[in-house]
């Protein structure tokens, strides 16, 4: 979407490192974390995305297509479902 070939890579490398604004950059924190330790999520995540600049519900999208894309490929990996020329590379982070 962003039609930005350089920022794309920087982002698979290490949003944390990638040149984003500060707004995207909590996004992204938040995302990361709901992704890959949910149980960790407190009321206070949602909070610093309010200080980023975000509304509820901007909020409420952010954690439904983070969510969602969670759900979709835990499914995908527990069935064992192969995207054709797609590979899955293994995350550094």
């Amino acid at each position: 979407m962003t039609k930005d070939d350089a920022l794309v890579a920087a982002l698979n490398r290490d949003y944390r490192r990638a040149k984003v604004v500060p707004k995207d950059r909590a996004m992204l924190a938040y995302s990361a974390k709901l992704t890959k330790s949910p149980w960790l999520m407190r009321r206070s995540d949602v909070e610093k995305l309010r200080r980023a600049g975000f509304r509820d519900d901007e909020i409420h999208d952010i954690a439904a297509v983070a969510s969602h894309f969670a759900f979709v490929n835990r499914l995908a990996d527990g069935l064992g479902v192969e995207l054709e020329g797609w590979r899955r590379q293994p995350s550094s982070h």
